[in-house]
């Protein structure tokens, strides 16, 4: 019997970070794996996800993608897990989330790809600068175990996931309260599983060619 979630998906990926959050959930999904080269441009995944991006999911006929949209999506319909925010959570919940999916995410990639921003070019992207963009979120984690204060919820999924791949890859620093940050994340159960489950999918994947 088909399960109420389809997730499109390659373990090469920030589909990464929707399998940990499908983990926490717990509800039972289905995984397409689908190739950069090929499936991923097909017209029946262009008629999901008209960018040729992944990740993706399908829930009851439903499409969400990116990956902030689908951890806040997922954390809502399935209230269940106790990912949602409280009332008093809502404010950091999609502050720093969308910071992330934003600020961050931009600052990281242009860093990555060597176009650094001068004083006045600071004033015109969101992020200002790399180095202010990354320590606003240390300075945010440094006072609190998770994005919301002492609970773990799905804005620690996203934030979680760029934290741990960016300490882990180079893209961000390896400053204390970060990696603090990913020391206690990377002790999910949930967070393992998913680990597990790609790493098993990307050792095929190369035995295959």
């Amino acid at each position: 019997m088909a399960s109420d979630i389809i997730f499109y998906h390659n373990p090469m990926s920030r589909g990464q970070i929707i399998r940990w959050m499908l983990e926490e959930i717990g509800a039972p999904y289905d995984t397409e794996i689908l190739d950069y080269a090929s499936s991923m441009k097909s017209e029946e995944y262009r008629r999901i996800n008209p960018m040729m991006k992944v990740p993706a999911i399908v829930h009851k006929g439903r499409v969400v993608t990116e990956g902030a949209a689908i951890c806040a999506y997922l954390a809502d319909a399935y209230p269940e897990a106790g990912l949602a925010p409280r009332e008093d959570e809502k404010a950091d919940y999609y502050r720093w989330m969308f910071f992330a999916a934003g600020p961050l995410e931009q600052a990281v990639t242009n860093n990555f790809l060597g176009l650094k921003t001068t004083e006045e070019q600071s004033r015109t992207v969101g992020y200002g600068s790399y180095d202010l963009a990354v320590n606003t979120l240390s300075g945010h984690l440094a006072d609190r175990d998770y994005v919301c204060g002492s609970r773990f919820t799905a804005a620690d999924v996203y934030v979680g996931s760029q934290v741990l791949w960016g300490t882990q890859f180079g893209t961000l620093p390896k400053l204390d309260n970060f990696a603090d940050y990913a020391e206690r994340l990377g002790q999910r159960e949930a967070y393992k599983r998913g680990k597990d489950e790609d790493n098993q999918l990307i050792s095929e994947m190369q035995a295959a060619g």
